[in-house]
């Protein structure tokens, strides 16, 4: 592979790294520059998880530091999550995941929706309409398969879900949205390793980009705050249903 590619995957995990950092959807970056590499798909998706992990682990350190993880909080989300994920990625080995293809771009709208038309959501934190362990039952199960299986606009569902149930504001929502994200990658990428898809030469010209990325972007939404993650997290939600939609009907005819 020619070092012109590598550089420009090495811009594309740094790219990826600093939108994963502050609202999620470094994704919609990484995953085509994989593709457009000559990768299989499964080799993309084994790869995009082994880069995106360690970008997710920069912002998650980068967070923790700020004191904006609570871990007593966040243990049995990991646990329910990493359980689940495993069992996603495992179960999009043997079958198709086309429904949720056409599914998760008209969700994903929704939220933008509700977003936009909310501007006081998440500024301040509210009562929690869920106890920790049945939040911990409820999202880590449905998220970390979600993410396992799927994955696009895991981190927007994980965010909004932190502000609603857990009543978190958005700054540590968005935190505790990186740990859960660097759990079930973990959990996605062992499949991926033991099942032999993860292009290690690539993934490392990546990783070298995520650190760089996941670090300016878990520092700009510190530095910034609620405010700032907003616009971020707004700009990335309709950039992925425009992604997914056009995938779904831009390519036909």
């Amino acid at each position: 592979m020619s070092w012109e590619v590598i550089t420009l995957l090495f811009l594309a995990g740094l790219s990826a790294g600093f939108i994963d950092a502050i609202a999620g959807g470094g994704g919609l970056i990484s995953v085509p520059a994989l593709l457009w590499a000559g990768l299989p798909p499964q080799m993309a998706l084994g790869t995009n998880k082994m880069q995106s992990t360690w970008g997710t682990l920069m912002a998650v350190r980068k967070y923790a530091k700020a004191g904006l993880v609570s871990w007593t909080q966040v243990r049995l989300t990991v646990l329910v999550t990493f359980v689940f994920a495993c069992l996603g990625t495992w179960t999009v080995t043997q079958v198709s995941n086309e429904v949720l293809k056409k599914i998760v771009p008209w969700m994903l709208l929704g939220i933008a929706v509700y977003v936009l038309l909310s501007p006081g959501l998440g500024k301040t934190a509210v009562k929690a309409r869920l106890s920790l362990v049945a939040f911990a039952c409820l999202a880590g199960s449905v998220l970390g398969f979600y993410d396992g299986f799927f994955g696009p606009g895991t981190g927007t569902f994980w965010t909004m879900a932190c502000i609603s149930l857990l009543g978190l504001e958005l700054t540590r929502a968005t935190a505790f949205t990186k740990v859960v994200n660097l759990t079930s990658n973990m959990a996605s990428l062992l499949v991926f390793v033991i099942s032999d898809r993860v292009h290690y030469p690539i993934a490392f010209a990546m990783i070298a980009g995520q650190l760089i990325g996941g670090r300016l972007g878990a520092s700009m939404a510190i530095r910034h705050g609620a405010p700032f993650i907003r616009v971020i997290f707004i700009t990335v939600v309709f950039a992925m249903v425009i992604k997914l939609l056009w995938d779904q009907f831009g390519t036909r005819g």
